[in-house]
């Protein structure tokens, strides 16, 4: 399956990895693996394009993040916070509004394995 990149990655790409979270803390190799696997690989980042996102949200105080060094190696976990998912019911609503203007022009209809 081909990546998705560019102006679609970086407005899917922050809701994708708060949607994640929505479910429990993960670490950032944790997230990199779900985004390929949940999705098909479409849209599978690398570490160089997850972890400034994660700052980004991070700072922005929709994520926050603790240290657990009591494994083998000490991992980075990041969680939703109260602000990140106000965030993401929002950007839910908004990604469910373009879906239906997208299906109403019939543009869903014309993409394989897609049933509008």
């Amino acid at each position: 399956m081909t990546t998705i990149e560019g102006e679609f990655l970086r407005g899917a790409g922050p809701v994708a990895v708060l949607k994640l979270l929505e479910r429990g803390e993960m670490y950032g190799y944790e997230l990199v693996e779900a985004l390929e696997r949940r999705t098909d690989g479409i849209l599978a980042m690398g570490q160089s394009t997850l972890y400034p996102m994660l700052y980004n949200l991070e700072a922005k105080g929709f994520i926050a993040a603790r240290w657990d060094e009591s494994g083998a190696r000490p991992r980075k976990y990041y969680r939703l916070t109260a602000d990140g998912r106000r965030k993401l019911a929002a950007d839910a609503k908004s990604w469910h509004r373009l879906t239906v203007a997208m299906e109403a022009l019939g543009l869903t209809s014309s993409i394989p394995g897609v049933v509008a």
